[in-house]
C-alpha cells in the first residue's frame, strides 16, 4: 500500500466514522444519565429521512439539518416519556422506536415522493459541500505534510468538523461542569442526587434531549453529507455499531473517538479491498468488518479491563417518600 492509497483510506475513514461518532456520543450522554437507548438506529433513520425530505423540497441543507434534529428529538421525547415518566422498560422502548422509524420512513417516503421510500436526489444547496481549509492548495505540493493537510484534514463537510469538535466539548461538559457532574451522578446513584435537591427526572430528560440532537446530526450527515438523499434502511445498522463502539470506549468521549475511528477504518479497508491478500491466504472483507466486534468481545472478556456501565443504567427512578 503506497502513501497516496493510505491517505485515501484515512480520508474515507473520517467520513464513515462521523455518523458513528455522533451516535456514539449521543448514546454516551443518555446512558451516563442512566437511560439505556438502543433506539439510536431508529432516531438516525428518522433524522436522515426528514432531513433529506425537507432539503429536497426547500433546497436548503440547513433547514434539512434542523428537520433531522426535530425528528430525532421527537423520538427521544417518546423514549423519555416511556422510560423516565412512565418507568417502562428502556430496551423495549428502544426497540419500538427502531421499528416505528423503519416502517414510517418508507411509508411516508412512498406517500410523499412515490419513489419506493426514497427521496429525490439532492443537488446544489440541498446537500453539504466540502470545505477547503486555508492554504490547502498552497501546501498540497509539499511532501508528506501536503497530502495530509490538503486531502485528509481539508475537504470535508461542516458536520465532519462539528463531529470532531463535539468530542472535546463533550469531555468538557461531562467532566468540567456542574451539569456534567450531576448527569454522571444520576447514572450512578440517583437517590443521592435527589437527596441533594436536584431533579433526577430533569437531568435525565436533558441527557435524552442531547442524545436526540446528536442522533439528528448523525442522520442528517448520512443523508446530506455522506449520501445525496434518503434510501430505505440507509443507516444499515450504524446505530447498533455505535452502541458497540460505546461499550468499547467504556462510556468516555475520547475513547469514543478512537473506537468509532477504528470501526470506520475497518469499514473503509473493507470497501477499498474486497479481499486482503496475505501471501497464500485471502482474507474476505466481511472478516475485516467483523473485527471490531471480535475486539469488543475480547476486551469485555477482561483482557484490557472490564467495561462497567453506569450502576443505575436501565433502572427507572422511583422517588422515595
Amino acid at each position: 500500500m503506497d502513501f497516496a492509497t493510505l491517505i485515501q483510506i484515512l480520508d474515507s475513514t473520517v467520513r464513515l466514522a462521523t455518523p458513528l461518532l455522533f451516535a456514539c456520543l449521543a448514546g454516551l450522554f443518555s446512558e451516563r444519565a442512566g437511560v439505556f437507548d438502543i433506539g439510536l438506529e431508529g432516531k438516525m433513520l428518522a433524522a436522515a429521512f426528514l432531513s433529506a425530505s425537507v432539503a429536497a423540497v426547500t433546497g436548503s441543507v440547513w433547514l434539512g439539518v434542523l428537520a433531522g434534529i426535530f425528528a430525532s428529538l421527537l423520538l427521544s421525547g417518546i423514549h423519555g416519556l416511556a422510560a423516565i415518566t412512565f418507568r417502562g422498560n428502556q430496551l423495549i422502548s428502544g426497540v419500538a422506536i427502531n421499528f416505528l422509524a423503519s416502517g414510517l420512513t418508507v411509508l411516508l417516503g412512498q406517500k410523499w415522493f412515490g419513489l419506493g421510500g426514497r427521496t429525490p436526489p439532492l443537488t446544489g444547496d440541498g446537500r453539504f459541500e466540502t470545505i477547503t481549509l486555508p492554504f490547502a492548495d498552497a501546501i498540497a505540493p509539499l511532501p508528506f505534510i501536503g497530502p495530509i493537510y490538503a486531502e485528509l484534514i481539508s475537504g470535508h463537510s461542516a458536520l465532519v468538523y462539528l463531529g470532531f469538535a463535539c468530542v472535546p466539548a463533550s469531555a468538557w461538559l461531562l467532566y468540567r461542569t456542574r451539569f456534567g457532574l450531576r448527569l454522571r451522578a444520576v447514572g450512578e446513584n440517583p437517590a443521592a442526587v435527589d437527596t441533594a435537591g436536584i431533579s433526577v427526572i430533569g437531568i435525565r430528560y436533558s441527557a435524552v434531549a442531547i442524545c436526540g440532537v446528536l442522533c439528528g446530526l448523525a442522520g442528517a450527515y448520512l443523508a446530506l453529507g455522506l449520501a445525496a438523499g434518503f434510501g430505505k434502511e440507509m443507516t444499515a445498522g450504524r446505530g447498533f455499531i455505535a452502541l458497540a463502539a460505546l461499550i468499547f470506549a467504556k462510556w468516555r468521549p475520547w475513547y469514543a473517538l478512537g473506537a468509532t475511528m477504528l470501526f470506520g477504518f475497518l469499514e473503509a479497508v473493507g470497501n477499498r479491498f474486497p479481499t486482503i491478500e496475505l501471501g497464500p491466504i485471502a482474507i474476505p472483507s466481511q472478516f475485516v468488518q467483523a473485527l471490531p466486534y471480535i475486539i469488543t468481545v475480547v476486551i469485555l472478556a477482561g483482557f484490557i479491563g472490564k467495561a462497567r456501565p453506569p450502576r443505575a443504567g436501565g433502572e427507572p427512578y422511583v422517588k422515595e417518600r
